[in-house]
Formats: structure tokens, C-alpha cells, sequence
């Protein structure tokens, strides 16, 4: 079965972010596919290369990035939202004249465009958070 999973949820303690990840090793753990990640509205700042956690909390950032680099995963981070939100890859940064890029390796900008083929292309579609 073939799985697409869209995180609207942001790392910042919500648990349905952490939520996203278990179900995600677990679909590849039973032998699924996961076709596409999404990640959306606050869920963008997984995508984030820049985010540092206590050490008494889980780098949920680092989980995904891994997760996603071990897997070979398409993971892709909603443009409009990220933009938005300060996440930009060297392209978007040279385009808003901005200092520098922060999205993590692994991880792709585009558009909602991506998620509707993602829908298309899937069995099943799971999503973790509340849309904002």
C-alpha cells in the first residue's frame, strides 16, 4: 500500500509531530510505501537546518532529517508556508535578497501542487496537527 502523509503540525512540543514520524517508520516497518511527505502551514519548520533543542528534548528536526536521509524519501516543504516562515533554500534566499538559506538536506520547496499529486498517487492519506 502506498502512503502519503502531510504534517501540518509544528516541532515545538506538539505531539502529533512525533505522532507523524512513529506512524512513518511503522508504514515502512510493515512493508508500505510512503510516497510522498508533505509538510505544511507550521509543519514547514521541520524543514528548518537551523533549529536547536535542549538537550533534555528530542531534535524532532534531526529525527525527521534522518529518517527521511536514511529512507530516501521525497519530503517536501510547501512553499508559500515556509517563505512565510523565514525556511528558504539558496534559490528563494538570492530571490528575497535574503542573508542566507536554512532548509535542511533532503528536503524540497515547492507547491501545493506537489500534495495534489501526492493524493492522486496514494492508497491512503494520513494527516498529523491542525491546519491553521
Amino acid at each position: 500500500m502506498k502512503f502519503s502523509l502531510v504534517v501540518f503540525a509544528a516541532p515545538d512540543g506538539d505531539p502529533a509531530t512525533l505522532t507523524a514520524l512513529k506512524f512513518a517508520q511503522a508504514v515502512l516497518d510493515q512493508g508500505h510505501e510512503i510516497y510522498r511527505l508533505f509538510f505544511y502551514q507550521r509543519g514547514v519548520y521541520h524543514g528548518s537546518s537551523l533549529a536547536v533543542y535542549p538537550q533534555d528534548e528530542t531534535d524532532i528536526n534531526q529525527a525527521w532529517q534522518s529518517f527521511i536521509a536514511e529512507q530516501q524519501l521525497d519530503a517536501v516543504v510547501c512553499i508559500a508556508s515556509a517563505v512565510k516562515r523565514g525556511i528558504l533554500n539558496a534559490e528563494e534566499a538570492n530571490r528575497y535578497e535574503r542573508p542566507s538559506a536554512n532548509l535542511a538536506d533532503n528536503f524540497t520547496l515547492s507547491g501545493l501542487g506537489q500534495w495534489v499529486d501526492a493524493c492522486v498517487h496514494s492508497d491512503r492519506v494520513v494527516s498529523f496537527g491542525e491546519a491553521q
